[in-house]
This record gives C-alpha cells, structure tokens and sequence, in this order.
C-alpha cells in the first residue's frame, strides 16, 4: 500500500496527547496518528451508516456496506445503540439478491 505525506496543523495538547498515545504504544508519531485516523474513520463511517438507517435514507444492507460491516454486525450496532430495525420486503429482496450475486456461476 503507497502512502502520502499529509500536512495539518494541530493545537498542542492534541499533538502532546497524540505523543502520549504513541509512547503508551510503543510507536512513532507518525503511525499513531495514522492509527488515530484510522479509527475516527471506521467509527465515522458506522455512525453515518446508523445516521442514514435511522432516516430511513438506506437499507439495513446498504448502511451496513457504507460502515464496512457484515449484515450480522450491522443488526448488532442497532441493537446496541437502540434503533429499531424493521425487517421489510424491501430488506428481504435485497438480502436475497446479495446471496444470488454471491453464489458461484457454473
């Protein structure tokens, strides 16, 4: 995987905690605030997904590819942050679409 130098200007107590982070794990600055972004981007993308489901703006499947989850781990992240999951035809259809285009052609 290629990477590319980012430039961003930080208030000093994040970049002392950023600091404290990578000397609690035992990594460079660098690779902390990589890590860093790497979980704001994962949570992110799941709240946006649960965001849009909870508008009725996606499918369960839908939110569950925008947040990079399995179906199963979607219903989960409902469950756990208390929005209703409604099981329809819609939700249904696409499910058995999903199996379909997954199945291996002869």
């Amino acid at each position: 995987m290629s990477s590319q130098a980012v430039t961003a200007r930080l208030k000093k107590e994040l970049v002392k905690e950023i600091e404290a982070i990578a000397k609690d794990e035992s990594l460079d600055r660098s690779s902390t605030v990589q890590k860093l972004i790497e979980i704001g981007l994962r949570e992110y993308k799941v709240k946006k997904a649960l965001d849009s489901y909870r508008t009725g703006e996606v499918t369960v499947w839908r939110a569950a590819e925008l947040a990079g989850v399995s179906l199963r781990a979607m219903i989960a992240l409902l469950k756990a942050h208390d929005i209703p999951y409604d099981y329809d035809m819609e939700s249904l259809e696409e499910f058995v679409e999903q199996v379909l285009s997954k199945r291996k052609k002869p």
